[in-house]
């Protein structure tokens, strides 16, 4: 009697810790996604590089993404260790304040003005935007990325490969682990 009670007594103790370890591998079990005021307030505590999912609601390839690429277990630690993610939806129509400047809806474009800045006026979806530390320089990377695919591109940006090797070099020499 007294080894289950002891049982008992052990398992009561354990569960809260065990709870505590399932709750923090589930927040690490997705991409961390913020919003753009979020990523301008965290810029200016510790500046990182920004990645944006450039997605619409009626994409049936931005959804495959979610689907899979981003629940990949490493392409999420990897994001959230070396980026600010951020989800927009191209098509949104309200008013957003980036950088003192004012991005609206434009019906011609079908998308707000801030998407189609940041993709140079090729709207596609998805679109991954890479954006160095203070929002410099964002790079558009157009369409579906599987994994693989996936680990390249990120390493290429957030490793700083892209200042010193280009792409086609890069894609010659790199070893997937993922």
């Amino acid at each position: 009697m007294k080894r289950i009670l002891l049982v008992l007594l052990a398992v009561v103790a354990i569960s809260p810790l065990m709870k505590v370890a399932a709750q923090s591998a589930d927040e690490s079990a997705e991409i961390h996604w913020i919003s753009i005021d979020e990523v301008q307030g965290k810029m200016r505590q510790e500046p990182r590089k920004v990645y944006v999912d450039m997605y619409t609601d009626w994409c049936g390839w931005c959804k495959k993404m979610d689907a899979s690429t981003f629940q990949n277990p490493n392409v999420i630690k990897y994001m959230n260790e070396k980026y600010y993610c951020v989800r927009f939806n191209a098509e949104r129509k309200d008013t957003i304040r980036f950088m003192s400047k004012y991005y609206y809806f434009d019906p011609n474009l079908r998308a707000n003005n801030l998407a189609s800045e940041w993709m140079h006026g090729q709207l596609s979806y998805p679109t991954a935007i890479f954006m160095e530390e203070r929002f410099q320089n964002p790079v558009p990377v157009p369409g579906y990325q599987e994994v693989k695919t996936m680990e390249m591109i990120l390493k290429f940006f957030g490793e700083n490969i892209y200042k010193t090797k280009k792409w086609e070099d890069y894609q010659k020499d790199f070893i997937q682990y993922w």
